[in-house]
């Protein structure tokens, strides 16, 4: 069985690591590799602690927390008590590793003790070590190691990329030894009086290609901690809980807390840094979109700075020009920012990848909401240009006008599906088949809808401009009555998942329905017949709306968009249901994410299996979720805008 992996996670580093702390290079029980990683490669392939030549026992694994705390000791049985423990403390920083590691005597003499780290770091692209049977050429790439008089450093270059990290101890290990495989083994002979206790403490610094900041290592996991608690204090600290409902509170304050720890740094317009939420770790530690966007929207009303920075992060890296391999397009807003090797030489499209069908309307219903809402109306004044470029790409590009829905199409080097469920096969029909040609996905007429009349609001009441105010309006209006005229199934009283490239309904039933009602576009009478059809036992499996309804051919409680459930789908859906009055099916909706975050902590994983509460009596893990997630970790504050501390 392979070990579990647990994330540390500060900015753009991350660390997985095992119950013991160390790290293997192999994947984990959720199929992620362990190491320690910085914008997309990992810094540290190899981090392996052996005491008298063999790998200690764990006594106690690293639990759940932001410092990774284990107890070990050296294999025997029980009629051979431990010379030895071990404490071992770690925790991340930005660009860095620290670890605190305690050895205490058991016995009454002294003893000799030869403690022994062994690091490698093979700086792999994260693209590299997903489980899609790709590969990729690295010509003329180098690998060096140097001995220094504190430790090791390891370095990368490959043209004109360069990464490094860099080992260092106090006290300074006595041998750096080599391998044969690369690593290096840094020793340690550690005299122990009787029952007395020696101590290491080891840092990592990591740095990126093209990071030039004078990176400095907390000498400290205690330290880092104290840096962390503080950023997360700041992030909980106004935010109105509810009193009457403790277990929403504990899952916001949770969330806010997760959150804190996903901020990352972008530029803005004028190249200034912001922070903006990374969309989740361990695959996703960067910034995108669609992530961003909804995150922000969630946290409105108690963080109104998350959509503060995220807009002109997302305006700085809207589209100029067209662009085939990254799927750009004048006015379209980037869908994922990648700071890779990959990257960084054209080998996956995702340096600045514009992918998706529906950031362009979120950017423009998140305008419209921040200005709204906080009164602040100096943004929107700022971003008119980039806002009327968003609009001008869904008229033209996006295909408002010329096919009447916003569309998208395969991308043979990106997303086979660019709307929110974006895995293959997500978009079918009830059989299971997949939609062909281009696609015009429900979801994103809703957002579309809800885009072209915030900022008919904005054009009106802050740009002055009555003329466009009208005519987008009027575009809104025309797709309300094209949409329940194309997408109504009759049959089913509900909304199609899709149209597809000749305009056939593609009929399955799905949660992308409940984002309808969040948007506004469906009219009163069949918005009811929505939100009260959602809540049946086909779509509701007690923790959460399914992504799609069980008994159909295609639904699986274990894919990741047929059949799972999503809690920010989830949230989006409970504001739908308030918006349209519904709202004791929307406090069912709200409860069950609520008691779902009890069993795991407060904590709301990216995504649950679909496996039913009747049968299940706790949610079963969705196996590759991230575990950290900035939707879902802001999915309990748009349960309590929804239903407030009911």
């Amino acid at each position: 069985m392979t070990d579990r992996h647990h994330l540390l996670v500060h900015g753009e580093t991350f660390a997985a690591v095992g119950d013991g702390g160390d790290i293997s290079g192999v994947r984990g029980g959720a199929g992620f590799p362990g190491g320690l990683f910085v914008r997309d490669a990992r810094h540290l392939s190899r981090w392996q602690l052996t005491v008298d030549g063999a790998v200690p026992e764990t006594l106690s694994p690293v639990a759940e927390g932001d410092t990774a705390r284990c107890v070990l000791v050296p294999r025997g049985g029980r009629q051979e008590p431990p010379a030895y423990t071990l404490f071992r403390e770690q925790a991340v920083g930005d660009g860095s590793f620290v670890e605190s590691l305690r050895v205490t005597s058991n016995l009454p003499v002294p003893a000799t003790v030869r403690l022994a780290i062994t690091a490698d770091a093979d700086f792999a692209d994260q693209f590299e070590l997903r489980s899609d049977h790709r590969t990729y050429t690295k010509s003329g790439a180098t690998r060096s190691r140097q001995v220094l008089e504190h430790g090791v450093e390891f370095t990368y270059q490959r043209g004109e990329w360069r990464s490094c990290t860099t080992v260092s101890a106090e006290p300074a290990p006595d041998a750096v030894e080599e391998t044969g495989t690369g690593a290096r083994r840094l020793v340690w002979t550690l005299e122990l009086e009787p029952h007395g206790t020696a101590e290491l403490a080891l840092r990592v610094m990591a740095r990126a290609h093209g990071d030039k900041r004078a990176l400095r290592v907390p000498r400290s996991p205690a330290a880092l901690n104290k840096q962390l608690l503080a950023l997360e204090g700041d992030f909980v600290e106004g935010v109105p809980f509810p009193t009457g409902w403790p277990e929403l509170a504990a899952a916001c304050a949770r969330g806010l807390a997760d959150l804190a720890s996903l901020q990352i740094p972008a530029e803005g317009l004028d190249g200034e840094e912001v922070r903006v939420p990374a969309a989740g770790a361990p695959w996703f530690l960067t910034l995108l979109g669609r992530d961003a966007l909804l995150t922000s929207l969630f946290a409105l009303p108690y963080r109104p700075g998350l959509a503060a920075a995220t807009l002109p992060a997302l305006a700085a890296t809207q589209a100029q020009e067209s662009g085939a391999a990254s799927v750009a397009q004048p006015g379209k807003i980037v869908h994922e920012v990648r700071h890779g090797e990959l990257a960084h030489f054209g080998q996956v499209p995702f340096g600045r990848y514009y992918g998706s069908v529906d950031a362009t309307p979120l950017f423009l219903v998140l305008l419209g909401a921040y200005a709204e809402h906080t009164g602040d109306t100096a943004l929107a004044r700022r971003l008119e240009p980039h806002a009327r470029a968003a609009v001008g790409w869904m008229l033209d590009h996006g295909g408002l006008t010329s096919r009447g829905y916003l569309v998208y199409r395969a991308d043979r080097g990106g997303l086979a599906n660019q709307n929110w469920k974006d895995s293959p096969g997500a978009i079918c029909w009830a059989d299971g088949t997949r939609a062909s040609g281009p696609v015009m996905a429900a979801g994103a007429q809703g957002y579309a809808y809800d885009a072209l009349r915030r900022t008919a609001w904005l054009s009106r009441t802050v740009w002055g401009d009555e003329t466009y105010a009208a005519l987008l309006e009027q575009a809104a209006g025309d797709l309300r009555d094209r949409f329940q005229r194309d997408f109504w199934m009759p049959e089913h009283s509900f909304p199609a998942l899709a149209l597809d490239g000749e305009g056939r309904q593609v009929d399955a039933l799905a949660s992308d329905a409940g984002h309808l009602l969040w948007s506004g576009l469906l009219d009163k009478e069949y918005g009811e017949l929505v939100g009260r059809r959602l809540l049946e036992r086909d779509f509701f499996s007690g923790w959460g709306v399914r992504t799609l309804a069980a008994g159909q051919p295609a639904y699986h409680p274990l894919s990741y968009h047929r059949g799972s459930v999503w809690p920010h789908d989830n949230a989006l859906i409970a504001l739908g249901l308030a918006r349209y009055g519904l709202h004791d099916e929307a406090r069912t909706v709200a409860h069950a994410l609520v008691d779902a975050a009890t069993t795991t902590g407060h904590r709301l994983p990216e995504v649950l299996a679909g496996y039913g509460r009747d049968t299940h009596p706790e949610p079963v893990p969705y196996p590759h979720a991230c575990v950290r997630e900035s939707r879902s970790a802001t999915a309990p504050l748009a349960l309590l805008t929804a239903v407030g501390g009911a």
